[in-house]
């Protein structure tokens, strides 16, 4: 059995410019390939960025010239995947053959394609989609910009000896979310966040310890400096704006809980640590969430995994 090779590539966006910031992302894909990787995970938002301003910028004020300024940007900035916008990432994984999970900033087109979604990516060796998961619940604030998700990308996907997940942010305090990961093999965990240590330093050895899986916390980082000067009302998001936005606290949890990468603060780099699958069966011995340590006749979860969207639309019979 091989160990998988990981980077946990915990860095900032360009906030805000999807193209240059697609370029620094496909970088780090880069660098984490010709370092051994076969899987590279980057934080919740990533692209083009997490939407801190709501918090302090009265963001619920209905009218809002500035809300609705900025989500205006925020939009022409999001990732349209029909487009071909991440044509670039996928290209340079199937090049390198090395997997990804990449958080983005989703307006698609079987939604009307003027809603966000926050979305987590993930894209094969062979440089293929193989899962868009559209976070289920958008948290307190988020809920002003993103729309809710659905069961659609609730995937696990192989990746050598490995089967791999992933939520985003809060979502990962959902138990039956993770449940429907688990009993679909899931033994290694990806969980994004936009980035903060407060979020991933607890929250990632319970779920390793519940799971008895591998579990990676990939998060990003930004600073008041990072706000580029084409920010929509500059001037009052730099007044109101705290020094740090983003800490990081990217980090790896083994089978047992215990840390195999600790949480890393407040700094930009590639983490790359190497995982056994056999630490996974060892684990296992004597719990196992939804195998032997299960009662499915007893409890059992659904999950609809259909695409929702508003309208299916029939071939008009001058059409056929």
């Amino acid at each position: 059995m091989e160990p998988l090779r990981i980077g946990l590539a915990q860095i900032s966006p360009v906030w805000l410019h999807k193209q240059a910031t697609l370029q620094k992302i496909n970088d780090k894909i880069t660098e984490a390939a010709q370092d051994g990787c076969k899987l590279v995970v980057f934080g919740e938002a990533l692209l083009p960025g997490y939407p801190f301003w709501l918090s302090f910028t009265h963001a619920s004020s209905f009218e809002s010239s500035i809300q609705k300024d900025i989500h205006a940007r925020y939009m022409q900035e999001a990732v349209q995947i029909e487009r071909g916008d991440l044509d670039l990432v996928t290209d340079t994984c199937r090049n390198l053959g090395i997997s990804c999970y990449l958080g983005i900033i989703e307006r698609p087109h079987d939604r009307g394609g003027h809603s966000l979604y926050c979305s987590l990516v993930y894209i094969n060796t062979a440089g293929k989609i193989g899962s868009v998961h559209r976070k289920l619940q958008p948290t307190y604030e988020e809920r002003l910009c993103w729309s809710p998700g659905d069961g659609n990308g609730l995937q696990v996907h192989d990746l050598g000896e490995f089967r791999v997940g992933g939520l985003n942010c809060w979502e990962n305090w959902m138990p039956l979310a993770r449940t429907s990961l688990y009993a679909q093999g899931e033994n290694l965990h990806i969980a994004v966040w936009p980035g903060s240590t407060r979020n991933t330093q607890d929250i990632t050895r319970f779920i390793a310890k519940e799971a008895r899986s591998f579990v990676a916390s990939v998060s990003g980082v930004l600073t008041k400096n990072d706000i580029p000067k084409d920010f929509p009302h500059y001037d009052a998001v730099m007044k109101q704006s705290p020094d740090v936005l983003a800490d990081g606290g990217s980090c790896i949890a083994g089978p047992d809980g215990e840390w195999v990468l600790s949480p890393q603060d407040s700094t930009e780099d590639l983490f790359v640590v190497e995982l056994d699958s056999k630490q996974v069966f060892r684990e296992r011995q004597n719990f196992d969430a939804s195998g032997h340590y299960s009662r499915p006749d007893v409890t059992e979860l659904t999950v609809n995994t259909r695409r929702q969207k508003t309208v299916t639309l029939k071939p008009n019979k001058f059409e056929e």
